[in-house]
């Protein structure tokens, strides 16, 4: 059996914040990447409404750059999903319909980058593409291809 802590914690060990990636079922009848989304989970929260329990979880949504993998790396490019006027796109989900954690690596652009300003919790708000890797674990390959 395998278990994965997906995190969402403002202060990670006094260094910074952890957001963790995730992929979100949007698709059920879909078995790949067309049936999944990327998030990032913001915080999580439940409430009880008419005596049903409901965990939830706030998200900021990813959107695919391409309607397909990326031709010279193939693994899908993502990128912080906004709605009009830079608003993030941000949803609550129920936590039934996280699949699992996802690994994004930054799409590097040609500019240099100072390592003194950008610590590894700035990465997903200084980057403005990723990759879903697809080669971080055996699950990842099967679902992100």
């Amino acid at each position: 059996m395998h278990r994965e802590y997906i995190h969402s914690c403002p202060m990670w060990r006094n260094a910074g914040p952890h957001y963790d990636c995730v992929f979100i079922i949007t698709n059920p009848q879909s078995e790949d990447m067309s049936g999944l989304d990327v998030a990032r989970i913001l915080c999580f929260f439940s409430f009880k409404y008419q005596g049903t329990f409901y965990p939830c979880a706030v998200i900021h949504w990813f959107d695919h750059v391409r309607d397909g993998p990326d031709a010279a790396t193939g693994m899908w490019v993502v990128r912080p999903g906004y709605r009009t006027h830079n608003f993030q796109n941000i949803a609550i989900v129920h936590i039934n319909t996280i699949y699992r954690a996802a690994h994004l690596i930054p799409v590097y652009a040609v500019h240099n980058i100072n390592s003194a300003d950008v610590r590894p919790h700035h990465s997903y708000d200084t980057f403005h593409s990723f990759y879903v890797n697809k080669y971080a674990d055996h699950h990842a390959f099967k679902i992100a291809f």
